[in-house]
């Protein structure tokens, strides 16, 4: 037996609102809980042009519309089975524009997977089909920085991706059974929050981002003799949520 996909979906949207609002209180507490100490030289935030590199972990989800409407017994219905880890590696260049304003450009590479599964009539379907990404991404973003107190300073950040998967198929494999393929373009819009933590030496960033793809990744495609796996999705995009460690 399976749960229904909605209550998955909300299961999933309450996990990922617990976690936010979590970070943020602990933030909260942090901050309120600091009294005046010695700040340490950040003369790489004064500078222009700076840059560092960037260490990462992310969970790959999907947000898919089945093609039926539930509960339809005699239709597929598919739903990502768990959340794989994967990592991320960038290379930071940060534009300072003022005070409290950054223009931030992170090229870079990740990796991960996700798996999607199909049921019928509330029973596995099939074996899940396993689909990899290795992107080579191009964030554009927006900085905004709060106040500073003391060596930590919190933001927001906001702006565009542009993912490119290279293990998207222009194929499919006849020796392997995944019998649906993804686009490998794709233009995310992402948000997020962080704290930068200015060391002796160096600025650590701690962030948590969510992206969400705009396009429909799903290609079309029918695989010979199981055209039920693509044919039972109307519509497939990519949630990627990434925490981030940049270096600077």
């Amino acid at each position: 037996m399976c749960p229904k996909p909605k209550d998955k979906y909300r299961l999933k949207k309450s996990t990922v609102n617990i976690i936010l609002s979590l970070i943020f209180l602990l933030l909260h507490l942090s901050l309120y809980g600091q009294k005046q100490k010695p700040k340490n030289e950040s003369w790489y935030d004064d500078k222009l042009l700076h840059f560092g590199f960037s260490l990462g972990f992310n969970t790959m989800d999907f947000k898919i519309t089945p093609s039926q409407v539930y509960p339809d017994t005699t239709a597929l219905y598919p739903d990502v089975s768990k959340l794989n880890p994967g990592i991320n590696i960038q290379i930071v260049s940060d534009l300072r524009l003022n005070d409290h304003f950054d223009l931030r450009f992170l090229p870079g590479v990740s990796f991960g997977q996700r798996n999607v599964r199909y049921y019928k009539n509330k029973i596995l379907y099939n074996d899940q089909q396993k689909l990899e990404s290795s992107f080579l991404e191009f964030p554009l973003l927006l900085k905004f920085k709060g106040n500073r107190l003391n060596n930590v300073r919190p933001y927001v950040i906001s702006g565009l991706n542009y993912r490119y998967d290279l293990a998207g198929k222009k194929q499919f494999d006849a020796e392997k059974p995944i019998y649906i393929r993804l686009k490998r373009p794709d233009l995310y819009y992402e948000m997020g929050a962080g704290m930068d933590f200015y060391l002796t030496y160096f600025k650590l960033s701690i962030e948590l981002k969510m992206s969400n793809g705009i396009r429909n990744v799903l290609v079309n495609d029918a695989y010979p003799g199981h055209a039920e796996f693509s044919k039972a999705i109307d519509k497939m995009k990519s949630q990627i949520w990434v925490l981030s460690f940049h270096f600077e």
